[in-house]
This record gives structure tokens, C-alpha cells and sequence, in this order.
């Protein structure tokens, strides 16, 4: 395992066992007969090997429902764990996972700064370990780590990056990483990680067709159709912040103008928030640039003012907002979308502000909307969904590899009709 990841349809019977477990919590032989279609005697036979090999657990009893009680499996969820890394300028955060994607620990770190890629790899390698370390798990039972960063990717790193990348673009970051840490390690953008996190960790349910709307130092968005991440041909789709708003607007660091990100992002915002002289006194902008904070902390400083009802910075989040929700309007048309989630760590401070401007564009303007609403939520999960659905990426890789010819139900209680007694002395 190692690269940038991909993921398609269910590659064996033993994998679509294991993901129909994982997504079901606890459920029957006969549950998964139903479920997969696959004969008794191939998931006797599966679930054995599943049971030898320490990832699954019989645990308890289904009611009954006037015959035999049906016995109950779940995941074991210490028997595996990953790493997921969500590389940015501002921070680095890390997780550590069990196998059903639920986080045993976390730790946010200095992010990349200015300094140079080979050093900042060496000091992810130290904290991946002592993550690791700190909860006593032992090494081998860490499958891998999955590496998420801004987009837009190339095969082994970063290739167009913002100004305060620069010195990332085409560096093999997946390779460096797994030669530091001797695991494998997996690569992907941070939006279409953060909307894999909200979809493991059942951040939009069961739904069909999703998206997590990603706000960090960019904007991005990652899709899900049917359950499966969608990537594009090269691992770049959902680049939301990089669609246009303003045809005359200004121009963007990818080389467009008008770009949502732009004109409503955090750097835009910051920009705003200086430009008003009393605000920022007031939010604290005034140092010089060497003594400033990142874009991140002065975007964070300026949205505590506007959730306190400083009403200068309230305006420039709302017109922030107005962009965004355009964009998100696009998306779901696009997509025909159930489920937006605003996720990232922009969003973690400021989702109060955006949430109700986004709902009510697509309340008013997804053409849909006679068919079905849009689901617009706040995530759970959004300052850590990228880290999350990078260790997610290692869980689906290893676990559950996937391939074209299968598609799992998309209502799992339906296989199952007695789901879920406690397990029996």
C-alpha cells in the first residue's frame, strides 16, 4: 500500500463481509446472507477466517423471533488500528483509529510554517510514533498511515500549491513519509479525506449521494456517490474553491480570477478584517507581518468577533458566506446532492455564521428542491474529518479493497430484522 489512494467496488467476499459488519455494528450470519447475497456456506466460511484472524468477535444474541436466537457479530475493534495525518500550513494534526474508525487519540502539532519538506517529514515521523506510543498499542498492529494535504495532488505529493506551500510542490511526500516511519502510507486531498471521515464515522448516514464541504486555509469539497469517494482521473474532483463566482473578480493564486476562494476565504477574510482599521485593533491585526499569527489563528480571531456580534466582522463572514453558499448552491445542483456537511477547521470556528446562510440558498435555490431538500449540517467532527478519513483511507485500503460488480445495501437494518440484544453471560 502506498500512493495516492483510490477506491472502487469490493474486491473479495471477505471485504465485503468485513464492510458490511463494520457498517452494520452488530449483526446475524443470516443478516449477512441477506445483505451480500452470498450463499450460507460462503459466509460461514468467511466469517470463520475473519473470526481466526482476530477481526471479528460473536457477541451476544438477536431476539428471538420464535426460532433460534441468532448469534451476533461485531468488529473487533482492537485488533487493527491506523494513523491518519492532516498536513497543512497553519497545523498537523493526527489520529490514531481503531478498526471501526471511532479515534483513541488525537494531537494537533506546528504546522509546516517555512520550513523545509525533508525536516517537517522527519518531525511528523517522531509524533507518529509517539502517538503510537502514548496509547500502548503495539506497531504491528498499525496498518498504515494516510497522509491528507491541500490539493491538487500528483502521483506522490503536492504539485500547484498556495503561496505558503511553495516549497512542497513535487516533493514525494508519501514516499518520504513511509521511508521515516516504515509504514505504508497513503495519500489524498484533505476534502475529499474530510468527506471519507464524515462517511465512515456516519457523519451523513446512509445516504446515497453526499458531499463534506471543506473550509480550512482553502476551500475544496469531496464527494461520495453510493457510498464510494469519488476522486476523478487524478485524484482532484470536488475543487469547489476553484470554481468562479466572479467572472471580473480578482485573481486567484491557481491563475483564474474570480474564484470562490478568492473572494470567501479565510485569506480573504483576514484581508477584509485589515482593512478596516478599528476592526482590526480591535480583533488584534495590527502587529507586523513577521509578528502576525497564521491566516488560520487571524481568521479564528476574527470569527470569535463576529459570534460575540462585533457587527464589522460579522459583515465581512456573512459576505463570506453568501460566496460560499453560491458555490455550495453549484455543488448540489451538480450533484443532485441529500447531504452537504460543513466540515474543516474554518468551519469548526465559524459554522454558527455559515451554516444558516448556506441552508437558505439551497432552501431557496437548489433546483431540486421540489423533489427534495438538501441536508445541510454542521459537522461533529470538523476541526479533525481530513485526519480522520486519512486514517479511514488505511482502513478501507487494507480491510476492505473494493472493486467494480458489487454494491452493498443501501439499508443495512433491512437485512437484519432483530438487531442488537445485549451480549449474554
Amino acid at each position: 500500500m502506498s500512493g495516492q489512494a483510490r477506491t472502487t467496488l469490493h474486491a473479495s467476499s471477505k471485504a465485503a463481509v468485513l464492510d458490511v459488519i463494520r457498517a452494520a455494528g452488530t449483526i446475524s450470519r443470516v443478516g449477512l446472507i441477506n445483505a451480500t447475497g452470498f450463499t450460507g456456506a460462503t459466509i460461514s466460511t468467511v466469517v470463520r477466517r475473519l473470526i481466526d484472524e482476530g477481526l471479528v468477535l460473536e457477541t451476544g444474541r438477536a431476539e428471538s423471533t420464535g426460532g433460534k436466537r441468532r448469534v451476533l457479530l461485531q468488529l473487533n475493534h482492537a485488533s487493527r488500528y491506523a494513523i491518519g495525518v492532516h498536513l497543512d500550513h497553519a497545523g498537523i494534526t493526527y489520529v490514531l483509529t481503531n478498526l471501526g474508525g471511532a479515534v483513541v487519540a488525537r494531537i494537533t502539532r506546528q504546522g509546516a510554517g517555512t520550513e523545509e519538506p525533508a525536516r517537517v517529514v522527519t518531525r511528523m515521523a517522531a509524533e507518529v510514533r509517539a502517538l503510537v506510543d502514548r496509547v500502548g498499542v503495539e506497531p504491528d498492529r498499525v496498518l498504515g498511515v494516510g497522509l491528507v494535504t491541500p490539493g491538487p495532488l500528483r502521483a506522490s505529493g503536492m504539485a500547484l500549491t498556495p503561496p505558503s506551500m511553495r516549497k512542497w510542490e513535487d516533493y514525494p511526500l508519501d514516499r518520504a513519509l513511509a521511508e521515516e516511519t516504515g509504514l505504508p502510507v497513503l495519500l489524498d486531498n484533505d476534502a475529499t479525506a474530510a468527506a471519507l471521515g464524515e462517511h465512515w464515522s456516519g457523519g451523513v448516514g446512509g445516504t446515497s449521494t453526499s458531499a463534506a464541504l471543506y473550509m480550512g486555509t482553502g476551500i475544496g469539497a469531496g464527494l461520495v456517490i453510493g457510498g464510494i469517494t469519488y476522486r476523478g482521473t487524478s485524484g482532484n474532483a470536488g475543487e469547489v474553491g476553484h470554481t468562479c463566482v466572479d467572472a471580473l473578480g480578482p485573481e486567484c493564486w491557481c491563475g483564474a480570477r474570480g474564484c470562490v476562494e478568492a473572494l470567501a476565504g479565510p485569506a480573504a477574510v483576514v484581508a477584509a478584517a485589515r482593512a478596516d482599521q478599528a476592526l482590526a485593533r480591535m480583533v488584534g491585526l495590527t502587529g507586523t507581518k513577521r509578528a502576525r499569527p497564521s491566516v488560520a489563528a487571524d481568521f479564528a480571531a476574527v470569527s470569535r468577533a463576529a459570534r460575540r456580534g462585533e457587527p464589522q466582522a460579522l459583515a465581512i463572514l456573512e459576505r463570506s458566506a453568501r460566496y460560499i453558499a453560491v458555490a455550495a448552491r453549484n455543488l448540489a445542483n451538480t450533484m443532485d446532492l441529500d447531504v452537504l456537511v460543513l466540515t474543516g477547521p474554518s468551519f469548526a470556528v465559524a459554522g454558527s455564521v455559515y451554516l444558516p446562510i448556506v441552508r437558505d440558498e439551497l432552501d431557496r435555490g437548489f433546483f431540486a428542491r421540489a423533489a427534495h431538500q438538501v441536508d445541510v449540517r454542521l459537522s461533529r467532527s470538523a476541526a479533525t474529518a481530513p485526519a480522520i478519513g486519512g486514517a479511514a483511507m488505511v482502513l478501507q485500503s487494507e480491510l476492505v479493497p473494493l472493486h467494480e460488480g458489487m454494491r452493498l445495501p443501501e439499508n443495512l437494518s433491512a437485512a437484519e430484522p432483530a438487531f442488537l440484544t445485549q451480549p449474554s453471560a
